[in-house]
């Protein structure tokens, strides 16, 4: 699936012509396959039962997860999913061109390094001139080549005009995303022209790994042009179960949503696909960083010789096709299969480990390492997420501990602990998965289901659950904290408990990100120096319970606009430790700013502040996280008088000298469950247009945690939602993707907070 064909068909063409492909059976393939390496097992055979899946993915080359996965639902498509065409030539045809910025730091130049393939069926040499024109870097260069049929791959190194300044490419809130025009013109013997244009954009990236005082192992994080930068973001699975259905405006959607939440890195995960062109092309413009996986999830892999001549045709084929995207910063080899073999997820018999660590060497060291050595210098590669790293290199490519918080990245997952309290969270160098799950809208099940299934333990809904024991896992974990919904009309319950989930989710992941965020200056019992968050996932595969943040189809789930906050460049976060209540002040800033902290207190029972203070002027470093604040609970509770932990709640907000400020934040002194003088809130929204935005004003008669606005099946977002509403109005905006009216918005408009679920 992931290799491009060409078949040369001189022999067989003529006047008229069909062209018949026969498939094999996916399903069928994998099987027999499986079944024909008979030295020894290579799990798993098949994936647990609750995902309702077919066996033997690891056997073929394929998007592992359309045989299910614990989010998707298995659909092994079949067919020809890219374009097929016919080519005709008689002197030589261009295969592939490719091209790379690479900055020299001792010559403090950039040169663009390009690499041509040409197919040459002329017996004779083919002569002629290549000219590479970039006129923005005022750089024309012209090279004579000559191309035979066994030379028939053409080097070229571009300098760049050292008098022009080059714009670099930056990340999503770090600079602009610049990019050159470049032409690259072929002109042959036997008159033939061959123009190819393409953007170039120019950047470093560098993986630090290297010791910190204070703390064993060593530091994990990326340098883009130089400059520290903490990864924010999400993982990304297939937009849709049928890659046809995949559409650039799906992408766009889906991407615009990634930077309108303030991140800045998604991470392309192992069992999914290759993404098409259009997906990094659309990362490059928005400033999105890839992290990308090769296509290898969750097992292990055979490593016979036909095996390992397909895997290494898909690798050289999509790093020519990437390598010249600068939103890609890393490549790694695989997803979880080195902890899989440390951990021994499959219970593989201890007198296979051996061999089975020799195929991992090989699969992913001798043969793809080797290819990205070869083929693309320009950006760091592991072999494996989570990894130690260089330490991972040191053991022999499979640590003993891939979980390590002194190393690497880890992926951290944890349904049955309380997820309010941060420190069951691992302060590693990086955390590339993590997440909880939720269901989707009532609006995205709608499409798919009927009056029947609408209930949380009907079969559509069990069905639809692909983790294991998923749909109670949320229903503890939110009752650790809330009172689970109480309605007794069927269709209400049903609809407050996806909110609920929602609720829980977004709580979740905000209190895990912002822990991750806050721990990257500094070093505590020896760990921290956390520079990435990438919370699993961003997107769905279909209409179900999952770990992500937007539905099938780009709607914004309550943590997706969570997320917006907590990603946000200027950021305070609260949280106590030992009955102590501390304000950290998180900054991707690029400069020193001086900051003002403003705590209020408020009674569940009132809209106005009981009390409030403003700290003194504080400078919070560019790229860092500094305490603000510090005080006990008690002290706080009794400098604002009439307070309890379970009649108040904590807001704060950072301002600066500039105008600028962050999202306002909060913190809860007990579980809502436990909330004293929470009234029901009764909120009226009035409905204006503005332009193409419309303008929903909200009026409050109480405090009302968690407000969500829902306008069911109307495509937009708005500019915020599920926040706490203190003050007794508030506006948000709209913002429609697609043509809509005040009448249908209002006519759609349902608004639910936390206790009308009780």
């Amino acid at each position: 699936m992931f290799t491009g064909y060409s078949f040369d068909i001189t022999k067989v063409v003529r006047d008229r012509n069909s062209l018949q492909l026969r498939f094999q059976s996916a399903v069928h393939y994998a099987k027999l396959q499986s079944k024909a390496h008979t030295r020894y097992p290579v799990p798993p055979a098949c994936p647990p039962k609750e995902q309702k899946g077919e066996c033997h993915v690891n056997f073929i080359r394929k998007e592992q997860c359309s045989f299910s996965w614990d989010w998707g639902p298995s659909f092994p498509s079949q067919g020809i999913w890219k374009d097929v065409r016919i080519e005709a030539y008689n002197i030589s045809h261009l295969d592939y061109l490719t091209f790379l910025p690479i900055y020299d730091n001792t010559s403090q130049e950039w040169t663009v390094e390009i690499e041509a393939s040409f197919d040459v069926v002329s017996s004779k040499p083919v002569g002629g001139q290549v000219t590479v024109a970039i006129p923005q870097l005022q750089t024309w260069q012209t090279y004579n080549i000559e191309l035979r049929q066994r030379q028939r791959t053409v080097k070229l190194l571009v300098k760049i005009n050292k008098e022009i300044a080059v714009e670099p490419w930056w990340p999503h809130g770090h600079g602009n995303q610049t990019g050159y025009n470049m032409t690259i013109l072929f002109v042959l013997d036997g008159d033939l022209n061959i123009e190819k244009s393409a953007k170039v954009y120019f950047r470093t990236v560098q993986l630090i790994e290297e010791p910190i005082n204070g703390s064993l192992g060593l530091s994990f994080y990326f340098k883009i042009n130089g400059l520290p930068i903490f990864l924010k973001g999400s993982n990304w699975i297939p937009a849709d179960s049928f890659q046809d259905k995949v559409t650039p405006e799906l992408l766009r959607l889906l991407l615009q949503s990634v930077v309108d939440a303030n991140m800045n890195t998604l991470r392309v995960w192992g069992g999914g696909v290759y993404e098409q062109d259009e997906f990094y092309e659309l990362c490059n413009k928005l400033g999105i960083m890839v992290w990308q996986d090769f296509m290898f999830a969750c097992a292990l892999y055979p490593t016979e010789q036909s095996f390992m001549k397909s895997v290494r045709a898909e690798v050289v084929y999509q790093i020519r096709r990437l390598k010249s995207h600068p939103s890609i910063i890393i490549w790694s080899g695989n997803n979880e299969n080195e902890v899989a073999l440390s951990n021994n997820w499959f219970h593989v018999s201890p007198s296979y480990l051996k061999t089975y660590t020799e195929d991992y060497v090989t699969l992913y060291v001798k043969n793809i390492r080797e290819i990205v050595l070869q083929e693309d210098k320009s950006r760091p590669f592991i072999a494996s997420s989570p990894t130690n790293g260089v330490q991972t290199v040191a053991e022999g490519w499979v640590s003993e501990n891939p979980y390590s918080n002194h190393y690497g990245d880890v992926h951290f997952y944890d349904y049955f602990n309380d997820c309010w309290n941060w420190k069951v969270f691992p302060k590693a160098r990086l955390v590339s998965e993590y997440g909880y799950q939720s269901w989707p809208s009532f609006s995205t099940l709608e499409k798919v289901s009927s009056k029947v299934d609408w209930s949380y333990s009907s079969s559509f809904s069990l069905h639809r659950q692909h983790h294991a024991n998923g749909n109670n896992d949320m229903l503890q974990q939110a009752q650790l904290h809330f009172i689970l919904p109480q309605r007794t009309d069927p269709l209400r319950k049903f609809k407050d408990t996806i909110y609920l989930t929602q609720v829980m989710q977004a709580q979740c992941v905000k209190t895990e990100t912002e822990f991750y965020m806050r721990s990257r200056s500094e070093i505590v019992y020896g760990e921290g120096h956390t520079m990435g968050a990438l919370y699993w996932q961003l997107n769905d595969v279909w209409q179900a319970p999952s770990w992500s943040s937007l539905e099938y189809g780009g709607k914004w789930k309550m943590l997706h606009y969570f997320a917006r906050r907590f990603f946000a460049p200027l950021l305070p976060v609260g949280f106590e430790d030992r009955g102590v209540f501390y304000v950290y002040g998180v900054s991707d800033l690029h400069r020193d700013y001086n900051t003002r902290l403003t705590v209020r207190l408020y009674t569940w029972s009132s809209l106005k502040p009981l009390c409030s203070l403003v700290t003194a002027r504080t400078v919070i470093k560019a790229g860092a996280a500094t305490i603000l604040y510090k005080e006990p609970v008690p002290k706080l509770l009794k400098r604002c008088k009439g307070c309890m932990r379970e009649t108040c709640v904590i807001s704060f907000q950072l301002s600066t000298d500039s105008d600028l400020f962050s999202p306002t934040n909060h913190h809860f002194l007990s579980s809502l469950k436990n909330a004293r003088g929470l009234a029901k809130a009764n909120i009226t929204v009035n409905i204006s247009q503005k332009g193409g935005l419309f303008v929903f004003y909200l009026k409050t008669s109480a405090i009302a945690p968690f407000v969500w606005l829902d306008v069911g099946s109307i495509p937009g977002r708005f500019s915020d939602n599920g926040f706490l509403m203190t003050k007794k109005t508030h506006s948000v905006l709209f913002y429609p993707w697609k043509l809509t009216s005040k009448s249908e918005l209002r006519q759609a408009l349902s608004v639910t907070s936390l206790t009308d679920i009780y």
